[in-house]
C-alpha cells in the first residue's frame, strides 16, 4: 500500500499536481490541511482515490475535521494539522495523543518543515509544505510484513525511515 502524504498547501495546486502525477500508483491520499480548496479541486479531478483530509488553521469555511484516525493495511494513522496541538512549540503533547490513541504512524503539517522519525514502533511524518517548496512524503506499508518505510521528497537528506 502507498500512501502520498501533503500539507500546507496554501493556494499552490502546481507543486501538488506534479506529485500526484509522479506517485500516480499511490492507493490513499492524505492532506494534512492548510489548503482545502486544492485537495477538494484534487479530489474532483482524481475520484479514483481514498482521500484523507484534516482542516487546518488557514482552512476557514471547511468542514474536514481537526483529527482523523483511520486503518490502512492494518497500521492505525492518527492525522491531524497540528496548530490544535502546539506542534511549533515541540511534539510531547501530539506524540502522547498518538500513543494513547495507539496510533502506527501519526501525519501533522503546520510548521512547513520536513521531519520524519520514529518513537519507538510509531512512525512520525510531517511532509512539510508542498505549496512553499514543492515537499511531500510518501509511506509504503508492506501488507505481508507490516513493514513501514518513509521517503521524504523532492530530497530526502537521510534516506527512508523503515519500521519492522
Amino acid at each position: 500500500m502507498k500512501i502520498l502524504v501533503f500539507s500546507d498547501s496554501h493556494g499552490n495546486e502546481k507543486f501538488l499536481l506534479n506529485a500526484v502525477r509522479k506517485h500516480k500508483n499511490a492507493d490513499i491520499i492524505v492532506f494534512c490541511g492548510d489548503g482545502h480548496r486544492e485537495i477538494s479541486d484534487l479530489q474532483r479531478t482524481l475520484p479514483n482515490k481514498v482521500y484523507l483530509a484534516v482542516r487546518g488553521n488557514c482552512d476557514w469555511n471547511c468542514s474536514y475535521p481537526m483529527l482523523l484516525t483511520y486503518t490502512a493495511a492494518g497500521k492505525k494513522l492518527l492525522i491531524t494539522h497540528g496548530h490544535a496541538h502546539y506542534v511549533k512549540e515541540g511534539l510531547s503533547r501530539l506524540v502522547a495523543l498518538a500513543h494513547k490513541e495507539e496510533a502506527d504512524i501519526l501525519l501533522f503539517g503546520h510548521t512547513h518543515h520536513q521531519l520524519t522519525t520514529a518513537d519507538g514502533r510509531m512512525l512520525i511524518m510531517n511532509p512539510g509544505s508542498i505549496g512553499f517548496g514543492g515537499q511531500f512524503g510518501v509511506i509504503e506499508i508492506d501488507e505481508a510484513t507490516g513493514r513501514i518505510t518513509a521517503t521524504e521528497y523532492p530530497d530526502s537528506q537521510y534516506g527512508p525511515v523503515i519500521i519492522t
